[in-house]
């Protein structure tokens, strides 16, 4: 289960890296994913890879989480400008 929830946090990592955000929710479900298996796996003492897994996931979940809140943000804000931009042109 370590190996699973470390492999889900590299490909979740991975996604956030080089999507930039787009591909967000795809890759917060798999940092949780991670997370639930680094904790499944966390019982077992012998399991070497769950503590780097749960790190992986949770790094993951948390970067991918704040880009994807960015990239609502900002296709928000060129929503809004546009529709100022479109107000100023026809005020004058």
């Amino acid at each position: 289960m370590g190996i699973a929830s470390l492999v889900l946090g590299i490909i979740a990592l991975l996604m956030v890296l080089f999507t930039a955000g787009i591909m967000g929710w795809l890759s917060i479900i798999l940092g949780i994913v991670g997370i639930i298996l680094g904790v499944i796996a966390k019982k077992n003492p012998e399991d070497k890879f769950a503590a780097p897994g749960m790190i992986t996931s949770i790094v993951a979940t948390v970067l991918s989480i704040i880009l994807y809140v960015a990239c609502v943000a900002c296709l928000a804000s060129v929503g809004t400008v546009s529709e100022i931009s479109g107000m100023i042109v026809n005020f004058f």
